[in-house]
């Protein structure tokens, strides 16, 4: 039974951006030809892979990677290859709805009528956005893409030099004979340490699920088999004889080799006791994280008024946890006759807010400066009228001081002048006296 389970959920890997389109496999462009470099080429021959063997990816979207892993001669898979995406657009969380951004998390697979030797963004594969999951929970958006250019919009892009080896791998894989790959697409590694991270998060049941394929091919190495009911994923099931997966229906009754169920136990208990550590361990703070179909809505109405040429800020509003919405102040680019047309009646407003900002401030300047002259005249009125007081103060003062002051001085020398004569006198009168015998 693992067999077939391993047959089942062997497929290959890439990832998409938006703005691709679907071509055939037949009719490739020089670049989608490129064989991989020597390099790579040796390090799969010495990890037991050959050229045509089956792919598949992973994604990683706050670790920035995209991982290409290739069957081994002995039907389990190993890594070959790793790249730092170049840009992926909106915020760690599921795709909701068409034109919120959102790059996908989840289970995708990629066949050859995907793949687009002649894209505008150099290369590309479509991931095959939405899947039997998306649709059960009416998740919309489509062209989402694994594309070069270095620019996304809703996808993983790489640059165009990544692209050319990615697009290598799975062209290699379809001519050995593999009809479909594998993309696991994930909002982080899904290691204890981080689900403890995002415990809180409104988007943790559904990482939570996503955990359970990771899981079973961390523990296999082999893609898992991947189908869909109650809405939900289920991985390496096997229903009954006579039974099926109806993505909204309930579950079949299902087996799964005892061997993985062990297995998986005995991972599950390492996990748990991990992740009880991670509660007490110090974390670096949880990344911005999609708030749900209701910030989702929020930014598709923003992508619609865009695209419909209206002047929208320049990035797209986000959901904050009290309910608010946060919107960037610049804003963006008109490329419609409406949005010109829009951005010509926001600049006659401008221009007229400015011109009355202009006159009321020229209104007060005036106002201001017939204060200010009022206050002067008054000042120098004032000046005057202190500095004449001064000037008959000045005037009347020192003629009050000589008057005291100058006898008080010579007071002293006239009374000793006048006490002079007084006694010559007298003795004049005495010497006559006592000549005629007075």
């Amino acid at each position: 039974m693992f067999a077939k389970l391993a047959r089942t959920g062997i497929l290959a890997a890439s990832i998409a951006v938006a703005g691709c389109n679907d071509s055939s496999m037949k009719d490739f462009a020089p670049e989608a030809n490129k064989p991989l470099p020597d390099k790579i080429l040796a390090d799969m021959r010495a990890k037991g892979m050959i050229r045509t063997s089956s792919v598949m990816a992973r994604i990683f979207k706050e670790e920035g990677k995209l991982e290409i892993w290739k069957a081994k001669t002995n039907g389990r898979y190993d890594m070959v290859a790793s790249y730092d995406i170049c840009k992926w657009s909106g915020k760690l969380g599921p795709k909701y709805t068409e034109g919120d951004r959102q790059a996908p998390e989840g289970f995708y697979t990629v066949r050859p009528s995907q793949m687009n030797p002649r894209s505008n963004y150099h290369l590309s594969f479509n991931i095959g956005f939405p899947n039997a999951y998306d649709r059960a929970n009416g998740r919309t958006g489509q062209n989402l893409m694994v594309h070069g250019a270095c620019s996304s919009s809703g996808c993983y892009s790489m640059t165009d030099a990544q692209i050319e080896q990615i697009y290598a791998f799975g062209r290699d894989a379809f001519q050995g004979g593999q009809t479909e790959f594998q993309i696991q697409a994930f909002p982080f590694r899904m290691t204890a340490a981080n689900m403890a991270r995002y415990r809180n998060d409104p988007n943790y049941d559904f990482w939570k699920m996503l955990k359970v394929g990771y899981d079973n091919f961390e523990i296999t190495r082999v893609p898992p088999k991947v189908d869909v009911c109650e809405k939900r994923y289920v991985f390496n099931q096997v229903a009954a004889d006579g039974q099926t997966f109806d993505p909204t229906g309930a579950c079949p009754a299902t087996t799964q080799p005892d061997s993985l169920k062990s297995a998986y136990n005995t991972y599950q208990s390492t996990y748990n006791a991990d992740f009880s550590g991670a509660l007490k361990a110090s974390v670096p703070a949880p990344k911005p994280t999609i708030a749900g179909i209701k910030e989702a809505s929020i930014v598709s109405d923003w992508s619609k008024r865009r695209a419909r040429g209206e002047r929208v800020p320049i990035d797209p509003p986000s959901l904050n946890s009290d309910g608010s919405v946060t919107e960037t102040v610049r804003m963006g680019r008109i490329d419609s006759p409406a949005g010109r047309k829009m951005a010509a009646l926001d600049a006659e407003n401008a221009a007229k807010k400015k011109a009355e900002a202009q006159r009321l401030a020229a209104i007060e300047a005036a106002k201001q400066a017939k204060e200010a002259a009022k206050a002067q005249a008054l000042a120098e009125k004032e000046a005057a009228k202190q500095a004449k007081i001064a000037a008959k103060a000045a005037k009347e003062a020192p003629v009050a001081t000589a008057t005291i002051a100058a006898p008080a001085e010579a007071a002293p020398a006239e009374t000793q002048a006048a006490n002079a004569d007084e006694s010559r006198v007298t003795k004049l009168k005495n010497k006559l006296l006592g000549m005629f015998g007075g």
